[in-house]
Protein backbone atom coordinates (compact mmCIF):
# COMPACT_ATOMS: atom_id res chain seq x y z
CA UNK A 1 0.00 0.00 0.00
CA UNK A 2 1.51 3.60 -1.13
CA UNK A 3 0.34 7.38 -0.61
CA UNK A 4 0.09 9.36 -3.68
CA UNK A 5 -1.85 12.96 -4.01
CA UNK A 6 -4.14 14.17 -6.36
CA UNK A 7 -5.47 17.57 -7.34
CA UNK A 8 -8.74 17.64 -8.97
CA UNK A 9 -12.32 15.57 -7.70
CA UNK A 10 -15.67 14.64 -9.61
CA UNK A 11 -19.22 14.12 -8.44
CA UNK A 12 -20.46 11.01 -9.67
CA UNK A 13 -24.55 10.85 -9.25
CA UNK A 14 -26.51 7.98 -9.98
CA UNK A 15 -30.19 7.42 -9.85
CA UNK A 16 -31.55 3.95 -9.27
CA UNK A 17 -33.90 2.46 -11.90
CA UNK A 18 -37.47 2.79 -11.13
CA UNK A 19 -38.55 -0.44 -9.10
CA UNK A 20 -35.20 -1.19 -8.69
CA UNK A 21 -32.87 -2.31 -5.54
CA UNK A 22 -29.85 -2.04 -7.26
CA UNK A 23 -28.18 -0.21 -10.44
CA UNK A 24 -26.00 -2.64 -12.10
CA UNK A 25 -23.04 -2.01 -15.03
CA UNK A 26 -22.25 -4.72 -16.32
CA UNK A 27 -21.00 -6.97 -19.59
CA UNK A 28 -18.91 -6.16 -22.86
CA UNK A 29 -19.25 -2.53 -22.32
CA UNK A 30 -16.94 -2.90 -19.06
CA UNK A 31 -14.01 -3.97 -20.95
CA UNK A 32 -11.40 -1.07 -21.18
CA UNK A 33 -8.53 1.08 -20.27
CA UNK A 34 -9.00 2.74 -16.95
CA UNK A 35 -8.05 6.05 -15.33
CA UNK A 36 -5.39 6.88 -17.74
CA UNK A 37 -7.21 9.57 -19.66
CA UNK A 38 -7.98 11.72 -16.68
CA UNK A 39 -6.72 10.49 -13.27
CA UNK A 40 -8.85 12.21 -11.10
CA UNK A 41 -10.46 10.88 -7.70
CA UNK A 42 -14.29 11.06 -8.07
CA UNK A 43 -16.82 10.17 -5.24
CA UNK A 44 -20.77 8.79 -5.85
CA UNK A 45 -24.47 9.24 -4.04
CA UNK A 46 -24.02 5.08 -3.60
CA UNK A 47 -22.64 2.65 -2.00
CA UNK A 48 -20.46 1.49 -4.82
CA UNK A 49 -19.37 -2.33 -4.88
CA UNK A 50 -16.89 -3.71 -8.07
CA UNK A 51 -15.56 -6.69 -9.13
CA UNK A 52 -12.56 -7.32 -10.85
CA UNK A 53 -13.11 -9.64 -13.73
CA UNK A 54 -9.88 -9.55 -15.40
CA UNK A 55 -6.58 -7.28 -15.35
CA UNK A 56 -4.58 -5.58 -13.00
CA UNK A 57 -3.96 -2.15 -11.58
CA UNK A 58 -3.89 0.42 -8.72
CA UNK A 59 -7.45 1.19 -6.27
CA UNK A 60 -6.63 4.26 -5.07
CA UNK A 61 -9.73 4.74 -1.90
CA UNK A 62 -8.89 8.22 -0.94
CA UNK A 63 -4.85 8.79 -0.08
CA UNK A 64 -4.31 5.03 -0.15
CA UNK A 65 -3.31 2.73 -3.20
CA UNK A 66 -4.19 -0.24 -3.26
CA UNK A 67 -2.87 -3.21 -6.10
CA UNK A 68 -5.83 -5.31 -7.57
CA UNK A 69 -5.82 -8.63 -9.55
CA UNK A 70 -8.60 -10.80 -11.28
CA UNK A 71 -10.90 -11.26 -8.69
CA UNK A 72 -10.56 -8.68 -6.48
CA UNK A 73 -13.80 -6.76 -4.93
CA UNK A 74 -14.23 -3.53 -3.53
CA UNK A 75 -17.15 -1.98 -1.40
CA UNK A 76 -16.80 2.04 -1.63
CA UNK A 77 -19.62 4.00 0.50
CA UNK A 78 -21.28 7.37 -0.91
CA UNK A 79 -18.95 10.45 -0.57
CA UNK A 80 -15.38 8.41 -0.46
CA UNK A 81 -12.60 9.25 -3.16
CA UNK A 82 -11.55 6.72 -5.44
CA UNK A 83 -10.45 5.70 -8.61
CA UNK A 84 -9.37 2.77 -10.10
CA UNK A 85 -6.24 2.64 -12.90
CA UNK A 86 -5.53 -0.10 -14.89
CA UNK A 87 -1.46 -1.00 -15.42
CA UNK A 88 -0.55 0.31 -18.78
CA UNK A 89 -3.06 0.40 -21.63
CA UNK A 90 -4.24 -2.80 -20.85
CA UNK A 91 -7.73 -3.49 -20.97
CA UNK A 92 -9.58 -4.59 -17.74
CA UNK A 93 -13.26 -6.01 -17.02
CA UNK A 94 -15.26 -4.57 -14.13
CA UNK A 95 -18.22 -5.12 -13.12
CA UNK A 96 -20.18 -2.58 -10.29
CA UNK A 97 -23.37 -2.92 -8.31
CA UNK A 98 -24.77 0.43 -6.63
CA UNK A 99 -26.85 0.48 -3.95
CA UNK A 100 -28.94 3.22 -1.81
CA UNK A 101 -27.89 1.90 1.55
CA UNK A 102 -30.37 4.01 3.41
CA UNK A 103 -33.07 3.29 1.84
CA UNK A 104 -32.61 -0.90 2.01
CA UNK A 105 -31.33 -0.89 5.42
CA UNK A 106 -34.95 1.25 6.16
CA UNK A 107 -36.66 -1.24 4.60
CA UNK A 108 -35.07 -4.31 6.17
CA UNK A 109 -35.47 -3.07 9.86
CA UNK A 110 -38.06 -0.64 9.46
CA UNK A 111 -39.48 0.86 12.87
CA UNK A 112 -35.92 1.23 14.38
CA UNK A 113 -34.55 4.43 13.47
CA UNK A 114 -32.02 4.45 16.17
CA UNK A 115 -30.42 0.48 14.22
CA UNK A 116 -31.15 2.51 10.92
CA UNK A 117 -28.70 4.99 11.96
CA UNK A 118 -26.44 2.85 13.05
CA UNK A 119 -26.38 0.13 10.63
CA UNK A 120 -25.78 2.88 7.92
CA UNK A 121 -22.95 4.25 9.70
CA UNK A 122 -21.30 1.04 10.32
CA UNK A 123 -21.32 0.26 6.46
CA UNK A 124 -20.14 3.67 5.71
CA UNK A 125 -17.41 3.60 8.07
CA UNK A 126 -14.53 2.61 5.46
CA UNK A 127 -14.00 1.43 1.70
CA UNK A 128 -12.20 -1.74 1.82
CA UNK A 129 -11.02 -4.86 -0.71
CA UNK A 130 -11.34 -8.02 -0.40
CA UNK A 131 -11.53 -11.09 -2.96
CA UNK A 132 -13.74 -14.22 -3.89
CA UNK A 133 -11.70 -16.71 -2.18
CA UNK A 134 -11.83 -14.64 1.42
CA UNK A 135 -15.28 -13.83 0.60
CA UNK A 136 -17.26 -16.50 -0.90
CA UNK A 137 -20.74 -15.75 0.05
CA UNK A 138 -20.24 -11.97 -0.61
CA UNK A 139 -18.93 -13.02 -4.28
CA UNK A 140 -21.86 -15.41 -4.67
CA UNK A 141 -24.39 -12.52 -3.88
CA UNK A 142 -22.76 -10.31 -6.26
CA UNK A 143 -22.39 -12.74 -9.50
CA UNK A 144 -26.37 -13.60 -8.54
CA UNK A 145 -27.38 -10.09 -8.59
CA UNK A 146 -25.08 -9.45 -12.44
CA UNK A 147 -26.41 -12.89 -13.28
CA UNK A 148 -30.27 -11.89 -12.57
CA UNK A 149 -29.54 -8.45 -14.23
CA UNK A 150 -28.55 -10.31 -17.62
CA UNK A 151 -30.76 -12.71 -17.68
CA UNK A 152 -34.24 -10.53 -16.31
CA UNK A 153 -36.21 -13.86 -15.95
CA UNK A 154 -39.41 -13.20 -13.48
CA UNK A 155 -39.07 -12.25 -10.27
CA UNK A 156 -35.89 -11.28 -10.77
CA UNK A 157 -36.55 -7.51 -9.45
CA UNK A 158 -37.59 -9.48 -6.00
CA UNK A 159 -34.85 -11.57 -6.23
CA UNK A 160 -32.19 -9.17 -6.72
CA UNK A 161 -34.14 -7.08 -3.40
CA UNK A 162 -33.17 -10.26 -1.48
CA UNK A 163 -30.06 -10.43 -2.46
CA UNK A 164 -29.03 -6.73 -2.00
CA UNK A 165 -30.51 -7.52 1.91
CA UNK A 166 -28.37 -10.49 1.89
CA UNK A 167 -24.78 -8.03 0.68
CA UNK A 168 -25.73 -5.53 3.82
CA UNK A 169 -26.17 -8.61 6.47
CA UNK A 170 -22.81 -9.57 5.50
CA UNK A 171 -21.53 -5.88 5.71
CA UNK A 172 -23.02 -5.14 8.89
CA UNK A 173 -21.18 -8.75 9.90
CA UNK A 174 -17.53 -8.39 8.28
CA UNK A 175 -17.49 -4.95 10.55
CA UNK A 176 -18.96 -6.85 13.16
CA UNK A 177 -16.28 -9.21 13.40
CA UNK A 178 -13.11 -6.47 13.43
CA UNK A 179 -10.96 -5.71 16.27
CA UNK A 180 -12.29 -2.66 18.05
CA UNK A 181 -8.83 -0.02 16.99
CA UNK A 182 -10.01 -1.28 12.93
CA UNK A 183 -13.79 -1.01 13.95
CA UNK A 184 -13.59 2.78 14.48
CA UNK A 185 -14.69 5.54 11.58
CA UNK A 186 -11.58 6.00 9.08
CA UNK A 187 -11.50 8.53 6.32
CA UNK A 188 -8.97 10.29 4.34
CA UNK A 189 -7.47 12.87 5.96
CA UNK A 190 -8.96 15.71 3.74
CA UNK A 191 -12.45 14.66 2.95
CA UNK A 192 -13.25 13.33 6.18
CA UNK A 193 -12.86 17.19 7.68
CA UNK A 194 -16.33 17.70 5.84
CA UNK A 195 -17.29 14.21 5.78
CA UNK A 196 -20.17 14.57 8.69
CA UNK A 197 -21.45 17.32 6.52
CA UNK A 198 -21.79 15.56 3.05
CA UNK A 199 -23.31 12.52 5.00
CA UNK A 200 -26.22 15.17 7.37
CA UNK A 201 -26.94 16.40 3.61
CA UNK A 202 -27.70 13.56 1.87
CA UNK A 203 -29.81 12.20 4.97
CA UNK A 204 -31.41 15.44 5.59
CA UNK A 205 -31.96 16.93 1.93
CA UNK A 206 -35.79 17.55 2.55
CA UNK A 207 -35.02 19.57 5.86
CA UNK A 208 -34.06 23.74 6.71
CA UNK A 209 -29.93 23.27 6.58
CA UNK A 210 -27.73 25.80 7.42
CA UNK A 211 -24.35 26.33 7.32
CA UNK A 212 -23.68 27.30 10.62
CA UNK A 213 -25.42 24.01 11.56
CA UNK A 214 -23.17 21.84 9.23
CA UNK A 215 -19.80 23.83 10.61
CA UNK A 216 -21.15 22.63 14.28
CA UNK A 217 -21.35 19.20 13.14
CA UNK A 218 -17.93 19.60 11.92
CA UNK A 219 -16.41 20.95 14.94
CA UNK A 220 -15.81 24.07 13.19
CA UNK A 221 -16.02 28.06 12.46
CA UNK A 222 -18.71 28.91 10.34
CA UNK A 223 -16.22 31.23 8.08
CA UNK A 224 -13.66 28.03 8.51
CA UNK A 225 -16.25 25.43 7.38
CA UNK A 226 -17.48 27.52 4.43
CA UNK A 227 -13.68 28.21 3.14
CA UNK A 228 -12.94 24.33 3.92
CA UNK A 229 -15.54 23.51 2.09
CA UNK A 230 -15.48 25.43 -0.90
CA UNK A 231 -11.47 24.57 -1.46
CA UNK A 232 -12.44 21.13 -1.83
CA UNK A 233 -15.82 20.66 -3.53
CA UNK A 234 -15.79 24.40 -5.81
CA UNK A 235 -19.08 25.44 -4.64
CA UNK A 236 -20.44 26.70 -1.16
CA UNK A 237 -22.16 24.39 1.10
CA UNK A 238 -25.28 25.83 -0.11
CA UNK A 239 -25.35 25.38 -3.66
CA UNK A 240 -24.45 21.71 -2.80
CA UNK A 241 -27.28 20.81 -1.04
CA UNK A 242 -29.24 22.13 -3.89
CA UNK A 243 -27.58 20.20 -6.59
CA UNK A 244 -28.53 16.67 -3.96
CA UNK A 245 -32.50 17.99 -3.65
CA UNK A 246 -32.43 18.50 -7.41
CA UNK A 247 -31.00 15.10 -7.78
CA UNK A 248 -33.98 13.77 -5.50
CA UNK A 249 -36.51 15.65 -7.28
CA UNK A 250 -35.30 13.97 -10.71
CA UNK A 251 -35.66 10.31 -8.61
CA UNK A 252 -38.93 11.06 -7.70
CA UNK A 253 -40.68 12.47 -11.04
CA UNK A 254 -38.82 9.59 -12.75
CA UNK A 255 -40.90 6.93 -10.08
CA UNK A 256 -43.97 9.68 -9.24
CA UNK A 257 -46.59 11.57 -11.14
CA UNK A 258 -47.14 14.23 -8.05
CA UNK A 259 -47.36 17.74 -8.68
CA UNK A 260 -44.01 19.63 -9.21
CA UNK A 261 -45.22 21.63 -6.09
CA UNK A 262 -45.37 18.61 -3.72
CA UNK A 263 -41.49 17.19 -5.77
CA UNK A 264 -40.18 20.81 -4.40
CA UNK A 265 -41.56 20.93 -1.27
CA UNK A 266 -40.73 17.28 -0.65
CA UNK A 267 -36.61 17.71 -1.64
CA UNK A 268 -36.44 20.53 0.61
CA UNK A 269 -37.35 23.71 -1.57
CA UNK A 270 -39.70 26.19 0.10
CA UNK A 271 -41.08 27.93 -3.00
CA UNK A 272 -41.80 26.62 -6.20
CA UNK A 273 -40.07 29.45 -7.97
CA UNK A 274 -36.61 28.36 -5.50
CA UNK A 275 -37.05 25.07 -7.33
CA UNK A 276 -37.50 25.87 -10.68
CA UNK A 277 -34.47 28.32 -10.36
CA UNK A 278 -31.90 25.64 -9.02
CA UNK A 279 -33.24 22.88 -11.56
CA UNK A 280 -32.41 25.31 -14.18
CA UNK A 281 -28.88 26.20 -12.86
CA UNK A 282 -28.10 22.86 -12.81
CA UNK A 283 -29.66 21.00 -16.14
CA UNK A 284 -30.63 23.96 -17.92
CA UNK A 285 -34.09 23.04 -18.50
CA UNK A 286 -36.66 23.59 -16.24
CA UNK A 287 -38.75 20.65 -14.51
CA UNK A 288 -41.66 20.28 -16.62
CA UNK A 289 -39.36 20.08 -19.66
CA UNK A 290 -37.31 17.69 -17.74
CA UNK A 291 -40.40 15.52 -16.95
CA UNK A 292 -41.52 15.37 -20.51
CA UNK A 293 -38.31 13.73 -21.80
CA UNK A 294 -35.77 13.24 -18.95
CA UNK A 295 -33.02 10.92 -20.69
CA UNK A 296 -32.51 14.29 -23.53
CA UNK A 297 -31.04 15.74 -19.56
CA UNK A 298 -30.09 13.19 -17.65
CA UNK A 299 -26.42 13.00 -18.45
CA UNK A 300 -26.04 16.27 -17.27
CA UNK A 301 -26.33 15.29 -13.64
CA UNK A 302 -23.63 12.09 -14.57
CA UNK A 303 -21.73 13.83 -15.66
CA UNK A 304 -21.68 16.75 -13.30
CA UNK A 305 -17.97 17.72 -12.09
CA UNK A 306 -16.47 19.15 -8.74
CA UNK A 307 -13.26 19.86 -9.38
CA UNK A 308 -11.48 20.63 -6.49
CA UNK A 309 -9.61 19.09 -3.37
CA UNK A 310 -6.74 21.87 -4.05
CA UNK A 311 -3.26 20.22 -2.85
CA UNK A 312 -3.69 16.81 -3.33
Amino acid sequence: MAKRKKDTMEFRFYGLPQGESALVLCGESWKRVYGHEELHLHFHNLLEIGICREGDGNMYLDEDIYQYHDGDITFIPENFPHVTVSYGEVVNFWEYIFIDIHSVIEEMFPNNAAFQNEAVTTISKKAFMTNVYQSPAMAEYINAIIRETSEHKIYCQRTIKLLVQGIVIELLRRYDELPEEDNNIVKGTNMSQIATALDYMNKHYSESIKAGELSALCNMSETHFRRLFESYINMPPMEYLNLIRVQKACELMKKTNEPMEFIAQKCGFTTQSTFNRNFRKFLDTSPYQWKINPENYEHKLLNFRISALKGW
